[in-house]
């Protein structure tokens, strides 16, 4: 995965982040929203999309639990963190921490996967790397996409299961015994001759 969306200028994104911290947070992060708390400049207006992509808000305005999480503000370089690493994905497969000293290969990253001019892709990446000043990649660790929900064996069920193990060998004991039983019939018209034959056999392996 990787975002396609970025902010023709980057010097308040840090400040829009740092208002989120502080102020409350509202029911719809709108462009009204982010004026009243003072960034009346066309060229903020492109947070709010990033906000979406980064997972802060819902497609509608709807600040979402990583936006709260986020307010923390001992855990909100971690969040970010994470919401990185999933909006910016295809870019921790150069580097899984990277710097500035990728900007030539994360440029490359953007104009390969969304067809980008020379001057989108520095846009993207230079947005890019404004959101990683305020990451801490290095205390956190990327979350595992696939969980895996099979139940742990606990003692507990060990003993289950080698109680019912048990229970089925004492009324099965020769579940693992095949037998290959070979029967001459006499040659006879009479069905019930071959009834009585099969009955008496059956009566004879039970009692074993």
């Amino acid at each position: 995965m990787l975002t396609k969306r970025y902010m023709t200028s980057v010097k308040n994104l840090a400040k829009i982040m740092e208002k989120i911290i502080e102020g409350t947070a509202p029911k719809k992060f709108t462009i009204a929203h982010l004026k009243s708390i003072g960034f009346t400049s066309s060229n903020d207006v492109g947070a709010i999309g990033l906000l979406k992509d980064l997972g802060f808000l819902s497609q509608d305005g709807t600040p979402t639990q990583r936006y709260h999480d986020y307010r923390d503000k001992s855990r909100s370089r971690a969040v970010m963190a994470d919401a990185l690493r999933e909006a910016y994905e295809d870019l921790f497969h150069i580097n899984e921490k990277p710097t500035s000293a990728d900007r030539a290969a994360i440029e490359g990253k953007f104009k390969s996967v969304h067809n980008a001019t020379d001057r989108i892709a520095s846009e993207q990446a230079k947005t890019f790397e404004a959101l990683l000043k305020l990451a801490d990649l290095d205390g956190t660790k990327p979350a595992s996409k696939k969980k895996d929900h099979t139940p742990k064996e606990t003692d507990e069920t060990k003993d289950d299961s080698s109680a019912a193990n048990s229970a089925k060998r004492a009324a099965f004991p020769f579940a693992g015994l095949r037998y290959n039983v070979e029967i001459h019939l006499p040659p006879t018209k009479d069905v019930e001759v071959y009834n009585a034959i099969f009955k008496a056999l059956k009566e004879r392996l039970l009692e074993d």
